[in-house]
């Protein structure tokens, strides 16, 4: 096994990576000035972005759970892979060699890997065989649904042969059998014996965001086969079902651009609508769309709360008109509250799934599904009333029962009065008679979520409000850039180590020196200037913001990464003059106390019997008038 990877490797590894790239494959980024970025936190489930990104620091933070660090610590974190895959990963997307302490090559370092490994290989034994003739069925099958070949090798779709060949295959490869069954690339019988689990079947590759393959889905093809119609990977250390998407590796680029997603039921669906133009479309694998998906869905299309209604995206559900399908409906609707974004349905006239739809009817059709898609509280509301006879009156009493709970969750009052209006048209009854079932419905309605904690009192919140922007403040042992004061000097000294951290080069090492011998108010901070004391000879070296987070006691090291990735509050072409300026401003405050103290003691002073310590501390003073008049001709 190779040695420990050289820490030379490493830095080079992270100085060549932009955190925002690797950080884009799973959060959308918006812009939040200054060099910053945020979204929505990927660690914790939030409905306005804390979570913000500095790549040219390098390192990451979300000021609403804490969590925070750099371009390795956020794939330990989100794809649980060990420090040495992370490193190896990212080295792989540069084409960058590296060397190991003992100067050996780079090995396997971990079981993920192992099993990505043997999934690709897998997957592309797959697509070969799609053209042998054994697979003459699977062609067929693709081919009778409007998929060519280019379809096809698009999506990756291969076909799994029968008789333990993948196996076989594999283990010449040197993945052991039970290798393959953590993979869940194969089974092992009662007896012992390994077999493949997916056999005679057309195999659609499932991947994340990066492209990686995490498993498969297999539909059967043959009458002998008694297996389920379709067949998944099961539950394996990089698989879950539960949080992955079909064909979201292809479509993230054009649901973060056009901040919509459109979430359909199956893999040809998927298929049919992104060879028709609706490249948004995604599947769930073998699972009903719930929280996790939910979680992954508004971390793409960048969907949070917010006043300015043009950053809400577009959620849009294709169901089929079966029983099945409107289960769907039902568990997407329960769901629903759960996005700022706004939510559709999306159902063809003739209850045709986009692939039948494809079929029968061209592209045009399926796009045009898409586009007359209806808000989900009306597709909601209109299956409510339906299963009502609204000829009698007791049937539009029943129906009003039954839709007046479905118009009290709505959360947006003015659009909760518009359903109001339309709920009275549908029924033929006063809006009055509407609103008021809609209010008993919220009357009687379970309350949600977690009890609201105690408010503080005046004096209690306004000490501890964090700046705006940065979410509400995580517990941790350390301090925090949330538990600051907002007092002006405070601030100050805060946004001055945030310049200073974020654009030492801007900065320059003389205001660096200058700042590390004044004297800073908030304990917290002075941590930090002593760190950036100790290291001065450094500040204009990459890596600086990880050596002064390196430099500080552990208990420290979150608050440094805070102050590094916190965005600062100025345009991004008058940066360079921001940072100067507010440096310039912390120094020349420091000098204005140092010009009082003195003054104090020369009024208290007494000259005749003193005199030495009289004229010294005139001297004094008059340094450091030329410091506050040299440092403003500087600047």
């Amino acid at each position: 096994m190779a040695g420990l990877i050289k820490r030379s490797d490493i830095d080079e590894v992270r100085s060549r990576t932009n955190l925002a790239d690797i950080v884009g494959d799973y959060v959308t980024l918006k812009s939040a000035g200054s060099g910053s970025m945020k979204g929505l936190c990927p660690f914790h489930e939030e409905r306005s972005p804390s979570f913000h990104v500095r790549p040219q620091v390098g390192f990451y933070h979300c000021f609403g759970c804490g969590e925070g660090g750099d371009v390795y610590t956020f794939l330990q974190r989100m794809d649980h892979v060990s420090f040495s895959e992370a490193v190896e990963r990212l080295a792989g997307r540069i084409s960058y060699e590296l060397h190991y302490e003992d100067g050996g090559a780079a090995t396997d370092h971990g079981n993920r890997a192992r099993i990505l490994a043997a999934n690709q290989a897998a997957s592309e034994f797959f697509v070969a065989q799609l053209a042998s003739p054994e697979a003459a069925p699977g062609r067929s099958f693709l081919g009778e649904r409007g998929f060519d070949q280019t379809a096809a090798e698009r999506f990756g779709i291969g076909f799994a042969p029968r008789g333990g060949v993948l196996m076989k295959h594999l283990n010449k490869l040197g993945y052991s059998s039970e290798e393959l069954v953590v993979a869940g690339l194969i089974g092992k019988g009662e007896r012992g014996d390994y077999y493949d689990r997916f056999r005679g079947r057309l195999v659609w590759p499932i991947r994340d965001v990066t492209g990686q393959t995490l498993g498969f889905g297999a539909r059967r093809l043959l009458d002998d086969d008694k297996g389920p119609k379709y067949l998944n990977t099961p539950e394996t250390p990089v698989y879950h079902k539960s949080q992955v998407l079909y064909g979201l590796d292809l479509a993230k680029k054009d649901i973060s651009r056009g901040k919509q997603i459109v979430v359909v039921e199956g893999y040809t669906d998927v298929m049919a609508c992104h060879l028709a133009g609706v490249t948004t479309a995604v599947a769930t694998c073998g699972t009903a769309f719930g929280v996790d998906h939910i979680k992954i869905v508004r971390r793409m299309i960048g969907d949070y709360d917010n006043a300015d209604t043009t950053a809400t995206g577009e959620v849009i559900f294709t169901f089929d008109p079966d029983e099945a399908g409107q289960k769907a409906a039902n568990r997407a609707f329960a769901e629903e509250h759960r996005f700022a974004a706004q939510t559709f349905v999306a159902v063809a006239p003739d209850g045709l799934d986009p692939c039948d739809l494809r079929l029968k009817k061209g592209d045009g059709a399926v796009r045009r599904l898409v586009t007359t898609r209806k808000p989900m509280f009306e597709f909601k509301i209109r299956r409510e009333l339906a299963v009502h006879d609204l000829e009698t009156v007791e049937g539009r009493v029943a129906a009003l029962r039954a839709a007046a709970p479905v118009v009290a969750g709505i959360r947006d009052s003015a659009l909760g009065i518009g359903y109001v209006r339309s709920v009275a048209g549908w029924l033929g009854m006063e809006p009055t008679e509407v609103q008021n079932a809609v209010t008993a419905a919220k009357r009687t309605a379970a309350p949600s979520g977690p009890p609201k904690a105690p408010q503080q009192s005046q004096s209690e919140s306004s000490s501890q409000s964090p700046p705006e922007g940065f979410g509400e403040a995580p517990a941790q042992a350390g301090p925090s850039i949330m538990s600051l004061k907002v007092d002006a000097i405070t601030r100050l000294e805060r946004d001055t180590l945030m310049a200073v951290l974020q654009h030492p080069d801007v900065v320059g090492a003389e205001l660096i020196g200058k700042l590390t011998q004044i004297s800073i108010a908030e304990p917290s901070l002075a941590v930090v200037r002593d760190a950036i004391a100790s290291l001065v000879d450094r500040a204009l070296e990459p890596g600086w913001a990880s050596a002064v987070a390196d430099e500080v006691p552990s208990s420290f090291s979150t608050f440094v990464k805070q102050l590094s990735v916190a965005p600062i509050p100025e345009r991004e072409e008058r940066i360079a003059v921001y940072c100067v300026q507010v440096t310039t401003d912390l120094i020349e405050r420091d000098f204005l106390r140092q010009k009082r103290e003195l003054l104090g003691v020369l009024q208290r002073m007494d000259r005749e019997s003193d005199p030495e310590r009289y004229v010294q501390t005139q001297r004094d003073l008059m340094r450091i008038e030329a410091d506050r008049r040299a440092l403003r001709e500087e600047t």
